[in-house]
């Protein structure tokens, strides 16, 4: 029987989570400090992310509240759906500029191109500094080791990962956690249950794109829950 979204094991989220949270944690931030970080969001926009398309579009905005007093985040929008559809969007420099756009965004059938959003991060790392790569999908009908070298790409650059998977699909688990892992990103599972967790998760990436992993500390202290596991973490590491 396939695995529902509803079934995903409450105390191996939470691990889950908990090593999500190390892995930013220790993440270096690449390029100069200061100056405004640039982040690229990338979604699978196929027919299976529907229920839940509404729900990223409303959380991504807290990304760029977290971090203004940061210098900022610039965002590009990424996604796929249908046969071979893929797009890219100016890099948006605030929130209600990218929600427009993902709210003229439909899902529509077809199969995933997690190959594709790797290929573009890497053209987009060639021509100006990415900070960080987020990618929100749920299940991977592609080449795994064509995957696994784009990752590895990706991490030679400096351009971690941090992967969502939404439902606990095994095979694109597996891969998905390799993408994380090559890059030297990050994987964490969410469900339609948790919102608030996924938004908190996704600030968290944003505010180290923007500050690195000081400003992601004191992000921690002034949000508390699974953010605040991540401050007494990186206090233990003496960061």
């Amino acid at each position: 029987m396939p695995t529902k979204r509803t079934d995903i094991d409450t105390a191996s989220n939470a691990s889950a989570v908990n090593a999500f949270l190390r892995q930013v944690a220790t993440t270096p931030k690449a390029g100069p400090a200061g100056g405004r970080g640039r982040l690229i969001f990338a979604l699978d926009a196929t027919a299976s992310r529907e229920p839940t398309w509404d729900q990223a579009a409303q959380i991504q905005s807290n990304m760029f509240v977290e971090t203004r007093d940061l210098g900022g985040l610039a965002i590009q929008l990424c996604f796929y759906r249908g046969f071979e559809e893929f797009e890219a969007s100016d890099w948006c420099q605030d929130a209600d500029t990218l929600l427009k756009r993902m709210n003229r965004v439909v899902c529509a059938a077809g199969l995933t191109q997690i190959g594709r959003v790797l290929q573009h991060a890497l053209d987009e790392a060639a021509r100006e500094r990415v900070n960080a790569l987020v990618f929100v999908g749920d299940c991977m009908e592609e080449n795994r080791d064509r995957l696994a070298g784009l990752a590895g790409q990706l991490g030679l650059l400096g351009v971690p990962a941090f992967v969502f998977q939404e439902s606990r699909d095994p095979e694109a688990e597996h891969c998905l956690r390799d993408i994380a892992r090559l890059s030297g990103g990050a994987w964490c599972p969410f469900d339609v249950n948790s919102p608030h967790l996924l938004r908190d998760l996704l600030s968290a990436v944003a505010v180290y794109a923007a500050g690195g992993r000081r400003a992601l500390e004191q992000y921690g202290q002034s949000r508390g829950g699974a953010i605040l596991q991540l401050t007494h973490q990186m206090t233990r590491k003496g960061t």
